[in-house]
């Protein structure tokens, strides 16, 4: 699973993850520790570490099967982009006036907001 993909999962399912499947998601995707690093850290196995970590991603996949929500998340962004590239090429080739250039700033500022 892609590191972009992993991070978008845990940033809106993550609180329905158990304190230790967070903290070990947490120790290895954030802090870059080792799967020996979490272990040690943790006084557990190695094989413990990654059998968590998978289980913890397969969790996040699945509740990412159901909802959809980060699918959902980067089809809004990628027409938020379209609408800003739209309200630019319109400045461009188009003569506005004052209050259409304003609204079209007020557009732009909306659409920044849904892409943050």
């Amino acid at each position: 699973m892609d590191i972009l993909k992993t991070t978008l999962l845990y940033d809106f399912y993550g609180e329905l993850l158990t304190d230790k499947q967070k903290e070990i998601y947490e120790l290895f995707y954030q802090n870059d520790m080792s799967l020996s690093e979490i272990a040690g850290e943790l006084e557990i196995s190695r094989q413990a570490v990654r059998d968590q970590l998978k289980r913890t991603e397969k969790i996040l996949s699945d509740y990412e099967e159901k909802l959809g929500l980060v699918e959902r998340f980067m089809a809004n962004k990628a027409s938020a982009v379209k609408i800003r590239k739209l309200i630019d090429r319109l400045e461009e080739e188009s003569e506005l006036s004052e209050e259409s250039l304003k609204t079209a700033e007020q557009i732009r500022m909306a659409v920044d907001e849904i892409t943050q």
